[in-house]
């Protein structure tokens, strides 16, 4: 059945108005509901490919090794590709010589990056007003924080339909007299009645405050909803007015990095937090989101980009996992700008004007940190290997501007971490965690928030 333009519409705003009571955590609603979510998602998606003229789209593998479409395990059908793009040469096939050159180069990088993949961030973002809602002193294990829970509230009198939200919760530790460093998580909420999965020993949080840090986990389905059907909503949709996108307009991801900015200028007025020494992070799809954010925000001290994959730090050319068709499918699409979609229909990944380690290069001078879980534990779809081959590819830019890349171009496999750069790598033998390499990102980064 085709709807018409004014029902779509209307059944784009109710979806929106449902998701602005924060329903998008699967377990807390019904199937009915998750079925009305993809079938807008479809819908929008739909309405995407029309406006790019696209009938059609190749179909992406599957996650499952039992398929008989499996995605690709085998490396020696990896790489169709003999050579990556070189970031430090300009479109124009000149080279980049000096710094000044590497800044311009930087800002070219930028925009073929939001015109073909992630989107353009728009001129007219309205404000965020950060309110205090709870604040307590608690036990972290065995290190008392105070800590808070925060809202953002987002001026929203352009569209008052659309009501956007920032939730945000916080600890520094208060035995510490001095302001600290903070990493900052794009972090899950677990729904009630849902196991949570439990670590062996300390939780991240418990170690970064042992540390002497505080942490932050920023929620990025309170401002802004994955998947298609939100984009009508959250910050996304009040940008728009609860219009669709434009074809070049920007994605989750980026959206959801704008909210980790706004959460970092509240951190710059709270007297406990070292602002200049504020590291993000994320798992997954939360570590593409982080690879952004670390790109778009100057004052992020350090990344920690955790099995980010397809759309993070994976080389998108390669055949291996996931790959750009599963990206610019409807249940994914909404990470990146529309025009994304055309990778998947008329083009290929080989057409895409620049590459996943152009965007790691970005993050220079600045220190990363990759992590990937071990590929017989993870499983293949992260593509571990990928993530490895991009730190590799952005060593030389890291160099270029003074600073130390990965010490090799071997896979180093399990356990055995590349640490001694500023851009680093390390493939712990758990599955899809930041498991282990907690408290080696927190060694790493002691070199640079301990001065």
């Amino acid at each position: 059945m085709v709807l018409s333009p004014n029902i779509r519409k209307k059944l784009f705003t109710l979806i929106g108005f449902l998701l602005a009571f924060n329903l998008s955590t699967v377990a807390q609603v019904s199937q009915q509901y998750r079925d009305s979510l993809a079938k807008l998602s479809r819908a929008d998606h739909q309405l995407m490919m029309e406006r790019l003229g696209i009938d059609s789209l190749r179909s992406g593998p599957s996650g499952d090794p039992k398929s008989p479409n499996a995605a690709n395990s085998d490396e020696s059908k990896a790489t169709p590709y003999t050579s990556l793009p070189d970031p430090l040469m300009f479109a124009d096939g000149s080279r980049v010589k000096s710094k000044k050159d590497w800044e311009k180069r930087s800002a070219e990088l930028k925009e073929q990056f939001a015109s073909e993949i992630y989107g353009r961030m728009p001129e007219n973002i309205p404000g965020v007003t950060w309110e205090i809602i709870e604040e307590k002193d608690s036990l972290f294990g065995e290190v008392n924080a105070r800590f808070k829970k925060l809202i953002g509230h987002v001026d929203n009198s352009s569209y008052p339909a659309i009501s956007v939200k920032l939730e945000l919760y916080m600890a520094t530790p208060l035995e510490v007299k001095k302001a600290v460093p903070v990493l900052m998580q794009f972090s899950w909420i677990w729904p009630p009645g849902m196991n949570r999965p439990k670590p062996e020993g300390p939780t991240w949080q418990e170690q970064l405050l042992d540390a002497g840090w505080g942490f932050a986990m920023l929620i990025p389905t309170s401002f802004q909803a994955d998947n298609g059907a939100g984009l009508r909503a959250g910050i996304i949709g009040l940008v728009n007015k609860g219009e669709p996108r434009k074809l070049d307009d920007w994605g989750t991801l980026r959206a959801w990095g704008w909210g980790a900015s706004r959460a970092l200028d509240y951190l710059e007025t709270d007297p406990a937090v070292d602002a200049t020494k504020v590291a993000i992070e994320g798992l997954s799809r939360y570590g593409k989101a982080a690879l952004v954010a670390m790109v778009d925000e100057p004052r992020f001290a350090i990344g920690f980009i955790a099995s980010s994959g397809a759309g993070g730090t994976k080389i998108f050319r390669r055949v291996y996992g996931e790959q750009v068709e599963n990206l610019a499918s409807s249940g994914e699409y909404h990470w990146f700008t529309p025009n994304f979609i055309k990778y998947a229909g008329p083009l290929t990944p080989m057409d895409l004007p620049v590459e996943a380690h152009e965007m790691l290069a970005l993050c220079a001078p600045r220190p990363v940190f990759v992590s990937s879980g071990d590929p017989l534990v993870e499983g293949h779809w992260i593509d571990a290997v990928g993530m490895f081959k991009t730190a590799v590819a952005a060593s030389p830019v890291y160099e270029f501007l003074g600073k130390k890349g990965l010490a090799t171009d071997q896979y180093p496999g399990t356990n055995v971490g590349l640490m001694t750069g500023d851009l680093a790598f390390r493939q712990h033998d758990g599955g899809h965690t930041e498991g282990s390499n907690w408290a080696v990102f927190i060694d790493f980064a002691k070199k640079y928030v301990i001065k």
